[in-house]
């Protein structure tokens, strides 16, 4: 049986909890990643690891930060997602609403994209 999304922000926020080592309170479906919760790069590691344990799934390098896409210049010039990079980005991460992020298309601003909503959505695609 699928489970809701109240089950899988349930599971979400004690991940990011641990990984983070913020209280969960804090854990919001509309709170950023990076900007609110503090994660660093590395912590993306650590809760795609986290995540795949909690929820017995496997996440592919770049399936959920598609970094690959940031790094390209046929996607990326002068620091702003190009055209053919926001099309790329949209095809690789349909759960995620990149609509403040077209604003700027700044490099710099990708990781405000990543909110706990974020996150319950990949998961749930994932688990089909």
């Amino acid at each position: 049986m699928a489970m809701s999304q109240d089950e899988v922000f349930a599971k979400v926020k004690d991940v990011l909890v641990d990984a983070l080592g913020v209280d969960e309170d804090e854990v919001t479906l509309s709170a950023k990643l990076s900007a609110d919760l503090g994660a660093e790069s590395i912590d993306y590691l650590d809760i795609v690891f986290r995540l795949e344990k909690a929820f017995n799934i496997k996440i592919q390098q770049g399936e959920l930060m598609p970094e690959s896409v940031l790094n390209d210049p046929k996607y990326v010039q002068d620091g702003k997602v190009t055209d053919a990079g926001m099309a790329e980005l949209k095809n690789r991460i349909p759960f995620a609403d990149l609509t403040a992020f077209e604003a700027s298309r700044k490099v710099t601003d990708f990781s405000n994209i990543f909110t706990v909503d974020t996150i319950v959505k990949f998961v749930q695609k994932k688990l089909g």
